[in-house]
Parts: C-alpha cells; sequence; structure tokens
C-alpha cells in the first residue's frame, strides 16, 4: 500500500516517541531528562542491567549502545509489536487519531469486497465445522482421535468436515442470502466446464483454516480420506483474499509466541504445525503444499531472525532443505538468517513427538546447524577428494555458492568458515586454492 506524501511525517510528528516507548521500558530517573526529550532506560531488546537505550524525543528517534538497535516510533512497534510495516503504521495511526488513507478512489469498495470474502470464509468454516459434529462426520472424528486430535483441539484449530456431496456447502450458502458469484470469488465453490450451477469445491475431506496475520481465515485446505484421492491435500485457489505463496499456516499464533521469545519452527504440512503447537511448541508454520518461496522466507523473517527449517527426515525432505538454502542464500543479511533441523529419517514432526514425546522434539530443534554446514554437507557428505581435480571441482561448487551471497559481511564471514572447513578437510597446504589472493566472490 503506497501513501500520501507527508503522512508518515504527520503521524511521526503527532505521536511521543517517548510515550511509544514508555509501555515497554521503565525510564532510569537519573539520567533521564524529560523537559529535554532527553530519556534513557534498560534495552527492551536485550537483556541488560545497565541503562543504554536512549531515546531522543525531539528527533523522534531512539540507539542502544548496547546492542545498537535504532530506529523511531514506527519501527520500534514493529520490533517489539513483530507487525509488519502497514500493521504498524495503522497501530500508530489509531493512537495519533489520524484515519488511515484511502489507497486509490476504488480502495473502500475493494476493502468492502475483501471483507464480504472474508465473511463469507467464516461462514464456511461455521457450516464444516458443524458437519464434522454430524453423523456424517464420524469417519473424519475418528481419523482425527487417531492422530490425538480431540474434540477440544479440533475445536482449538475450527478443524472442519467438507461432506461429500456436490453442492452441500453452496446450498447453505445461498439459504444465507450470499449471492453465487461471491462463494466462487472466495474459491469455495467453482463452474463446471459444460456450464451449469457451481459445486463444492471440498467435498470428503477434513478442512483446516487458513487464516491471515489478523486472524482471518482467507483460504482452506481439505485433507482427503479417500486412499485412492488424486491429491491428499487440496488448497483454495488464488483469490483476492489468499496467496499460498505468500502466506503460510498458522502465522498469527505462531508470531504471538515468538515475540515471547520463541523459535520459530518450519515444518511441511498442517498436521505437523498442529502436534507440534498441541506439544507445546506454539510457534510452528508450514508453507501451504508448495515449495517454500522467496516471499514466505520474508514473512518469516518478519516473525523471527533465525527460523528453524525441520523438514521431514527422507530423501524429499532433505531436497527441499537444500531447496531452501538455495533460495535463503541471496536473502541472508546480519539479522536475517536460517537454521536447519533434519528431522530422523523416516519421521515428522508429528510422528516424532507421538513416537519420542515432546522432548525428543527438543532435542532434535537443539541441534538445528545454521545454514553453512547444510551448504559444506551437500558438497562434501559421501565425497572422496584424493585428487587435484576433485578438491578443484569442490573449490567451484564452493565459491558459485558464495557469489550468490549478496551481503558482503555476510559473504565474507562465509568464505572464512569455509577456509576453516577445508583446513579440517584437507589440511593447510590446501588452504590457498579457494580464494586466491586477489580474487573477489
Amino acid at each position: 500500500m503506497s501513501l500520501p506524501a507527508g503522512f508518515l511525517d504527520d503521524l511521526r510528528n503527532r505521536v511521543s516517541l517517548s510515550g511509544v516507548v514508555a509501555r515497554k521500558v521503565i525510564w532510569d530517573a537519573r539520567k533521564s531528562n524529560q523537559g529535554k526529550g532527553d530519556m534513557w532506560a534498560p534495552c527492551p531488546f536485550h537483556q541488560e542491567k545497565s541503562a543504554s537505550f536512549h531515546v531522543d524525543d525531539r528527533k523522534g528517534f531512539y540507539y542502544c549502545f548496547g546492542c545498537h538497535a535504532k530506529g523511531d516510533a514506527l519501527s520500534f512497534i514493529r520490533e517489539t509489536e513483530n507487525l509488519g510495516f502497514m500493521e504498524a503504521v495503522e497501530v500508530l495511526a489509531r493512537e495519533a487519531g489520524l484515519t488511515m488513507p484511502a489507497r486509490d478512489p476504488m480502495a473502500a469498495q475493494k476493502d468492502q469486497a475483501r471483507k464480504s470474502l472474508a465473511d463469507v470464509m467464516e461462514e464456511a468454516v461455521k457450516f464444516y465445522r458443524l458437519q464434522l459434529a454430524t453423523a456424517g462426520g464420524q469417519t473424519a472424528r475418528s481419523y482425527l482421535s487417531g492422530r490425538a486430535l480431540g474434540p477440544e483441539a479440533q475445536a482449538r484449530w475450527d478443524i472442519g468436515w467438507a461432506p461429500d456431496q456436490r453442492q452441500g456447502l453452496f446450498s447453505s450458502l445461498t439459504a444465507k442470502g450470499i449471492s453465487a458469484d461471491l462463494i466462487v470469488e472466495a474459491g469455495l465453490c467453482a463452474h463446471p466446464d459444460g456450464g451449469g450451477a457451481p459445486y463444492d469445491r471440498f467435498r470428503g475431506r477434513i478442512i483446516f483454516p487458513i487464516r491471515d496475520a489478523r486472524g482471518r481465515c482467507v483460504g482452506l485446505g481439505g485433507r482427503s480420506l479417500d486412499p485412492e484421492a488424486r491429491a491428499k491435500y487440496l488448497n483454495s485457489p488464488e483469490t483476492p483474499l489468499f496467496d499460498k505463496g505468500r502466506s503460510l499456516y498458522n502465522t498469527a499464533s505462531a508470531r504471538e509466541a515468538a515475540g515471547k521469545g520463541a523459535p520459530l519452527v518450519v515444518v511441511e504440512g498442517y498436521m505437523d504445525v498442529i502436534a507440534l503447537s498441541e506439544a507445546g511448541f506454539k510457534s510452528a508454520v508450514a508453507p501451504l503444499g508448495t515449495a517454500v518461496t522467496a516471499e514466505q522466507l520474508q514473512l518469516m523473517w518478519r516473525i523471527h531472525p533465525e527460523p528453524v527449517i525441520a523438514l521431514d527426515g527422507d530423501k524429499a525432505g532433505v531436497r527441499a532443505a537444500l531447496r531452501v538454502m538455495d533460495l535463503a542464500l541471496p536473502l541472508i543479511e546480519a539479522g536475517q538468517g536460517l537454521r536447519f533441523a533434519i528431522m530422523p529419517q523416516g519421521l515428522d514432526p508429528d510422528d516424532l513427538i507421538k513416537q519420542q514425546g515432546p522432548t525428543a522434539m527438543q532435542q532434535v530443534l537443539d541441534s538445528a546447524q545454521p545454514m553453512i554446514k547444510l551448504l559444506w554437507q551437500r558438497e562434501t557428505e559421501g565425497r572422496v577428494f584424493d585428487s587435484p581435480e576433485r578438491k578443484a571441482t569442490l573449490d567451484k561448487s564452493l565459491r558459485a555458492a558464495l557469489k550468490t551471497i549478496k551481503d558482503p559481511s555476510i559473504r565474507e564471514h562465509y568464505g572464512a568458515e569455509i577456509k576453516e572447513l577445508r583446513y579440517r578437510l584437507f589440511g593447510q597446504t590446501n588452504q590457498k586454492s579457494l580464494f586466491r589472493k586477489g580474487q573477489k566472490v
């Protein structure tokens, strides 16, 4: 969303930075001078006893002489409340008594249309929840109970059941006066190729609502109980509300937990997220049936600076982890990295927790490795470097990987770490072969 020129300046001028910060700190009365807008406190971004966090109320900036955190009222709200930029603007605007500007002359109409779609999605969630409680939902309830998800857990996650009926949901929603066009636009139903009345997109599936950072249902995931189904999982199509490449399952709850200090754990599917959360790992998210995208990585980093990628321990899971690594290398920077926790062979987080308990899962997370270790493992594991040609091939592969890192400081540190790893593998005599004097990565 673009904002009118001058809006942010007006917003910052209307609020007192010290007033915003005061909700999170206790001012040091000896060092602070409120009359001059010169305020000091222990830093809210790192643990300390001294007051090294400085707020200059007149300039509207803060700076910590300990951890070097700096910014203005918007960045302070973003960091302390784990919000995106526009969400922080909305919070500050409410405090300042300002109305958020419309993006364009049609903005109000578009926002109302999105609200209408969100309302329809919530009606669908209610329908599916009711269907789960009926006799027709018995098979689904039995399946969920077998996955250690009883009625209370089902309610917490708003899990539902889509009956195997062509127009079960469609008939229910239209009976409430909801238009067929709106139902189709929400992705809940679709028109047949040959024409005719819309049919339910989700049939004979357990339903998992997908909610955005504000808690609104924007899409659905459906898990088939039919082993012969062409697709075990089916997600909502792209809609004005839902873009699966830019969404994560359980974003809102994970962000809240991460804001309280929990690590962000990225797993493969809905059931893994639910199993982790029910076992006490509240800050778990999952991509929505696709490979992780750059947009999803950015969303993860807005939640936590160093997400833990905890994918399955089979070959497919390892390949997925390597794809995430290659995607992330050009994007990493200070305060924006990844760690990787590979599950035991043949187990996903749900299996591990059920078989060995939460302690075993915690041990896996505690053993998570930095991304550079995964890079080194990919290039060296199972290989023998007993000739100059093989060693040169390794050097070439590592150089190619390092060249993708855009941040010069991160690239330099990766190069230094790889030199150390090469020393352990080859010995000192080969240390100069990867980066010759004057050679740039």
